[in-house]
């Protein structure tokens, strides 16, 4: 393999499957290898300083990057793991740079991939590519979170960015769900649908 098809390797990864609420964002990375950048990491690892100082210097430094955010209403038409696979095809697809090969965080290749793939479990711990990945996933999910927090004020998503944390599921019972939580996701399910537990 070529100099130039050995820097064309993505790695991918996603923040937000696991939440109540938000999109689930799913990031891309090609990093220059003449431009290495010191400190990637799984972002569960980092702090929150950390991955914000990070995320631009990913953004600068690689040869191409790409996030996509995978909505409510297609994270309630093809369930979460549908909605993750189709935003990891689509960052892809995304990079201004075609990849030639993309190593994905996980045990699952999404399928209509525009390149070979590789699945890695615990990529992101790993892989820099990877690791680059989950960085901007999780800051611009948080950003989005922050954002969502101003348009639905009451639940905390600012804080717990829609995990189901204490504080969450005390405002979930006091306030009912909003539009941008997950319907399918048990604790919301059981507010809509009592008759069901």
């Amino acid at each position: 393999m070529s100099a130039l098809r050995v820097r064309r390797i993505a790695g991918v990864d996603e923040a937000g499957r696991g939440p109540l609420a938000g999109p689930v964002v799913v990031a891309a990375v090609i990093l220059d290898p003449r431009r290495p950048i010191d400190g990637l990491a799984d972002s569960k690892v980092l702090s929150e300083a950390q991955r914000d100082e990070l995320a631009p210097l990913i953004r600068a430094h690689a040869l191409a990057w790409s996030v996509v955010a995978v909505d409510i209403d297609e994270i309630e038409r093809l369930n979460i793991l549908g909605a993750t696979l189709i935003g990891m095809e689509r960052a892809l697809r995304a990079l201004q740079t075609a990849p030639v090969l993309a190593l994905i965080d996980g045990n699952r290749l999404p399928k209509n991939l525009p390149c070979r793939a590789r699945a890695i479990v615990d990529g992101d711990a790993t892989e820099p590519a990877i690791g680059a990945a989950s960085i901007l996933a999780k800051t611009e999910r948080d950003r989005i979170m922050r954002e969502l927090d101003d348009a639905h004020p009451g639940y905390g998503f600012a804080r717990h960015k829609g995990y189901s944390t204490p504080e969450h599921l005390v405002a979930l019972e006091r306030l009912g769900p909003c539009a941008i939580h997950r319907r399918g996701f048990e604790p919301v399910r059981r507010l809509l649908e009592p008759e069901l537990f």
